[in-house]
Order: structure tokens, then C-alpha cells, then sequence
């Protein structure tokens, strides 16, 4: 019955916030319908000559009236500019246009300049919301509540206000509040707001868990290990929303252009209205005015200003939904110039969960009880390796070892029922005078030796998965037109060959310190033709990250790190979204340069038309508005568009 109110109210509220929506967009939408109304039917009783009445003050009055709802903001907004020292703005151009129109009676185009350009304004905001939607979507990932154990009770609060250490409990369908680590057995989450995989993500008992993340099944509890404002989803958050105000070069470029663009249009356009005086027999002021606030429409520059931020917008979007987050339009643009990409493989390419490859027994034990004696030994090791030793058949041991010591750089020795056992390298079973066999010098992956009472047992080797789709990052990455691709890592040398060989990676080089592949890095961006790019997993590679033209962390969700360095985080742990942010790069920066040489033509065009005076104040609207309108039109195809 409870969880009936619950949906009733959910389902109340969701109505409620489509009409308050409905309701907004009509009030948005309100003035420029009433002025195209008042517009039409003043143009109208203009042709028919219907009314004697409507000339002299009503016919002003009348136009007024129109103009007033959509020329009251844009005259608003000029003088608000002016007062912050800023003269030349689209809304003086604009105002300086229409009143001018008014002034010589030319009174619908006047209202009709205004109310395209209003209109224009509309599509804009429209379009820059949508791209915004993305973005909005991933803030709406944000939790607003946490269900805290306090004075033995579970109550309700903010997430700010929870400590670390703090225990949480989290319902069906609720959002985590903050990173921590599991409490409960298991754990099926959805990351979708976080990763964009609709995937569920099943975690057991002590594994991290993310803020945002969506419980699908049972009451869980969660050990807090962040304070709000330190977990990853609001850092993320906070670098989404700062995104759109690191702005490229070319966004800086128009901006910078248009201030000195818009003056220089205004003083043309007041000598295109009285030097004609001296030079022309039959000088009209009228018609030469005329044609000046034609010049002024027809240069406003909304095309530009409206459609270039507006690509970046629907590019930083497109890029979010799908799991590339770009810390700024800058970066969209210098991705679109890489041509050499290094990648580390341990995290990157690879999983960097190691499984046992093959078990080679030589003993006289069987496989079964060979393995308990390994098993016995590493359940006294932290060793990475050892975890996944452990983890062979899931099977476990029952035998117990005692004495165990370790020998650095060498392994383990012990007794395992009343037996010696020695587990680890070559160089352990060497010192201990126990015969290896030549052949295990020839293996490329990690191996761990077994010696049973002072005789050779076998070994099991070691290895790395790839990721599922490492075989189609490099094939995308060369689809991308990337000359070089290279791979740095600190694994040893021969497994990182090998690796890249499988990949088919250009050139290869393992056993590095973070130094290292700094000192590589450098040695590449050094030759004046590579911008390069890095990918790694954005802890030890810190560095590299920074020092690269774009630093791209993998998995960016679960790294701090990964997320104050990088320029780039794929939040996915798929190297292929790389691949697919080069393609949106491109194609953002291919769309923001059509709309700037659609815009510069057609006005190039129209202004010298309006200068000889072959182009009237209506062609002039639809000029402007129509190359606004479809450099809007052009970006929002970055949305449209199936990234694959």
C-alpha cells in the first residue's frame, strides 16, 4: 500500500512538472505569437485598404503594439550593454535597425525585423537547451538524500552532512549518495547516469560502489569512504558544468572578431547613409537610410554568434551521451588534430585482472592436489598474482601452510603438510638448488614455480585479459586516420611486445617507470609534425597525462586522479570510445566551419546587394533570420547523429 502512495505521488508530480514545463514554454513563446498576430493583421488591413481609420497615429499605434513585446527585451538589453560599456552588440544593431525603420515609416518591417530576430533568439535557446539536455541528464544524477545509521536508526538527510565511515542505506530504485565500499552480500546497480552502459553491474561485499549509481535489487548498505563534495560523481559534475566555459579558438576567434566586426558595420553604414551626399546628384536622405539599416540587419552577426557555440554545445552533449566527457570545447577541437596516440596496456587494453592461462603439473600429486599446495602458500600473499591463483576454480584449499617466510624479490617458502614447498621465480628455485626446466625460459607470461621437498612440481602461468573491444579500438583508432600508434607500460617488456604484436601496435616498449614514459612522451611531442594523444588508466600515469596535447583517462569514474589531470575521461573502461571522440571532434568542428562560410557568404552577398540598393529591408530579415536559422538547423544534427 506504501509503495502505491509512493508511485500515486511520483506519478502527481511528473504531471505536474510536464504542465509548470507546458506552461513555460507558452509563456516563452507568448509575445513573439502575439506580435506575428498584430503583424499579419496590420499587414493585411494595409493590402486590402479595409479600414479608412487605420492611417496616421492608429497605424502607428498599432505597429507599436507589435513591436513592443518582442522590442522591449532587445532595446533593454542594448541599453543595459551600453551601460556596461558595451556598445556595439546585436541588440544595439538591431535596435539602432528597427527604430530607424519606424522612424522613416517604414513601421512592418520594423516589427518584422524585431520579430525574426526574436523568433531567431527563440530556435536558439530551444537548440541550446536540447544540447544541454545531455549535460542536464547527468546533473540529474546528482542524489539528494541519504539514509544515514544514526542513534540507531536509519534517518534522513543531506549528503553533505555524511562523514566518512558512516553507514547508508540505500532502498530499491534509490540513487547511492556517496562512494563507499558494500556492506551487503551483493549488489545489481545500474551506472547508466554515470558510465552510459544500460548494462545492470552486479558487486559483491567490500567492492566500491559509486554516488549515483541506482539500486535495482534489495535494501543494500553502504560504508561511506568520501565526503560528498570529494566523490567522484560531483567532481564529474563539477568539471561537466565548467565544460562550456573553457571555449576553443575558434569560439574565441568569433567572439574576439565580432567586437571589432559590429563597429566597423556601424560607422559603414552611417557613411553608406550621408557620404552619398557629396558624391550623388539626386541625394534622397530617406532612400539612403533606407539602405543603411538594410546594411545593419543584414550584418548583424547572430549566425555566428548563435551557431558556433551552439556546434560546441551539441558536440560537448553528443560526447557525454556517449561516455566521453571533454573538459571543454578546447579539447574537442585538439582531438581533432591528433595524429600519434600512445596508450599504457594494463588497464587500458587489458583488464588488468590476471587468470591463471595454463597449469603444467609434473608431479607425481594431481592437478587438483598440486594446486592446493600452491593455493596453501599464496593465501599468506597480497600479491596481485596470488588473487588470482586463489581464485582457480573457485574450489579453494583445505590444505593449511605453516612457517611461511618470504624472500624478496623471490617468492614464498613454507611447509604445506609436513612438506617443503617453495613457490615463486626462477631465481627462488635456483638459490634453493631445485632443477628448472630450459623450456620455462622461453615463456613470455608471468609464471610461479612450485618445488615439492627440494624437487621441481611445476608452474602455472599468468596472464592479462584483453578488453573485448581492444582489437576494435586499434582498427577504429586507424579508421581515424591516426598515423602512429604506440604502446608504453610498465609490465615487462616481453608481454608488452606481445601484446602489441596481437594488437598490431606500431612500436612497443614495457618495463617503464611513470618517468619513463614521461621522458617518451616528450621525445614525441618534441618532433614538430605530432600532437599526441595519451591513454592510461589515469592513476600512475598522472604525469604522462599532463604532459600530453590531450591526456584521455580510462575509467575516469573510480580515479581521482584521472579526473583532475585528464583533458578527456572515458568513463566507460572501453578504449574504443576514444575512437569515437575523434569523430565527434571532427565532425563538431566540420559543422561550426560550414555554418561560419555559410554565414559569411550569404551576408557578404546580401550587404553589397543592400549597398547598391537591390535588396529590401525584407529580404534583409530573411537573410539574417534564415542563415541563423539554418547554421542553427546544422548543429543540432550533432544530436541527430548514430555514433557507432
Amino acid at each position: 500500500m506504501k509503495k502505491k502512495k509512493l508511485q500515486l505521488r511520483e506519478l502527481k508530480g511528473k504531471q505536474s512538472t510536464v504542465i509548470s514545463a507546458t506552461e513555460k514554454k507558452l509563456k516563452t513563446y507568448l509575445p513573439a505569437i502575439f506580435s506575428f498576430v498584430m503583424l499579419i493583421v496590420g499587414i493585411a488591413i494595409d493590402y486590402f485598404d479595409a479600414f479608412p481609420f487605420f492611417k496616421g497615429w492608429v497605424r502607428i499605434v498599432w505597429y507599436t503594439v507589435a513591436y513592443i513585446p518582442v522590442g522591449f527585451p532587445v532595446i533593454k538589453e542594448g541599453w543595459e550593454s551600453i551601460k556596461n560599456g558595451d556598445f556595439f552588440t546585436e541588440f544595439f544593431l538591431m535596435s539602432i535597425a528597427t527604430l530607424g525603420a519606424f522612424a522613416i515609416g517604414e513601421y512592418p518591417e520594423g516589427v518584422a525585423v524585431m520579430l525574426f530576430y526574436a523568433v531567431g533568439e527563440l530556435f536558439q535557446n530551444a537548440a541550446v537547451n536540447r544540447a544541454k539536455g545531455n549535460i542536464r541528464a547527468l546533473l540529474d544524477a546528482r542524489p539528494d538524500e541519504a539514509l544515514v545509521y544514526r542513534n540507531g536508526d536509519f534517518v534522513s538527510v543531506n549528503p553533505e552532512t555524511v562523514n566518512i565511515g558512516e553507514k547508508i542505506q540505500v532502498r530499491v530504485g534509490e540513487k547511492i549518495p556517496l562512494d563507499g565500499k558494500l556492506l551487503s552480500n551483493k549488489a545489481s546497480l545500474n551506472t547508466a547516469a554515470i558510465t552510459g552502459e544500460s548494462k545492470p553491474d552486479t558487486i559483491t561485499q567490500n567492492e566500491k560502489v559509486f554516488a549515483g549509481s541506482i539500486n535495482l535489487d534489495g535494501v543494500i548498505e553502504v560504508e561511506t569512504t568520501k565526503k560528498f563534495k570529494d566523490s567522484s560523481i560531483a567532481r564529474i559534475l563539477e568539471m561537466v558544468q565548467n565544460a562550456t566555459a573553457r571555449k576553443s579558438k575558434t569560439e574565441l576567434f568569433i567572439r574576439k572578431f565580432a567586437r571589432i566586426y559590429t563597429p566597423i558595420v556601424v560607422f559603414l553604414a552611417i557613411g553608406l547613409t550621408l557620404l552619398p551626399y557629396f558624391f550623388v546628384d539626386e541625394y534622397v536622405f530617406r532612400d539612403w537610410l533606407y539602405r543603411a539599416l538594410i546594411f545593419l540587419v543584414i550584418s548583424c552577426p547572430c549566425a555566428l554568434v548563435i551557431s558556433i557555440p551552439l556546434g560546441y554545445f551539441g558536440g560537448l552533449g553528443a560526447a557525454s551521451r556517449n561516455g566521453i566527457l571533454f573538459k571543454g570545447a578546447s579539447f574537442l577541437d585538439a582531438m581533432t588534430k591528433v595524429n600519434t596516440v600512445v596508450m599504457d596496456k594494463t588497464g587500458t587494453v587489458t583488464k588488468g585482472v590476471f587468470k591463471i592461462k595454463e597449469v603444467i603439473n609434473t608431479s607425481a600429486f594431481a592437478e587438483v592436489e598440486f594446486m592446493k599446495y600452491l593455493m596453501a602458500m599464496e593465501e599468506q600473499s597480497t600479491h596481485p598474482i596470488a588473487k588470482a591463483i586463489l581464485e582457480y576454480k573457485a574450489d579453494g584449499t583445505d590444505f593449511k601452510a605453516s612457517e611461511v617466510s618470504e624472500v624478496a624479490g623471490k617468492g614464498l617458502k613454507g611447509t604445506v603438510n609436513h612438506k617443503q614447498v617453495l613457490v615463486g621465480n626462477k631465481a627462488l628455485m635456483t638459490s634453493n638448488s631445485v632443477d628448472v626446466p630450459p623450456e620455462t625460459d622461453v615463456i613470455v607470461e608471468s609464471i610461479v614455480m612450485v618445488a615439492i621437498d627440494g624437487k621441481f612440481a611445476g608452474y602455472v602461468t599468468i596472464a592479462d585479459e584483453l578488453k573485448e573491444d581492444a582489437h576494435h579500438t586499434i582498427q577504429q583508432i586507424r579508421v581515424a586516420g591516426i598515423a602512429k600508434i604506440i604502446m608504453l607500460s610498465g609490465d615487462k617488456d616481453s608481454i608488452t611486445q606481445q601484446v602489441a604484436k596481437e594488437l598490431n601496435i606500431d612500436w612497443a616498449k614495457g618495463g617503464l617507470l611513470p618517468e619513463d614514459k614521461l621522458n617518451e612522451v616528450e621525445k614525441l611531442k618534441e618532433q614538430p609534425e605530432s600532437t599526441v594523444a595519451f591513454m592510461g588508466d589515469g592513476i600512475n600515469d598522472a604525469p604522462v597525462l599532463a604532459a600530453s596535447d590531450v591526456g584521455i583517462a580510462m575509467g575516469g569514474l573510480g580515479s581521482d586522479v584521472a579526473i583532475e589531470t585528464a583533458d578527456v575521461i572515458i568513463q566507460t573502461d572501453q578504449p574504443s570510445r576514444m575512437a569515437r571522440g575523434i569523430q565527434i571532434g571532427r565532425s563538431t568542428r566540420r559543422i561550426v566551419w560550414q555554418n561560419i562560410g555559410l554565414a559569411f557568404g550569404v551576408k557578404g552577398i546580401f550587404l553589397i546587394l543592400g549597398a547598391i540598393g537591390l535588396a529590401t529591408m525584407w529580404e534583409a530579415v530573411f537573410a539574417d533570420v534564415g542563415v541563423s536559422f539554418v547554421a542553427i538547423l546544422n548543429a543540432i544534427r550533432l544530436q541527430k547523429m548514430n555514433w557507432k
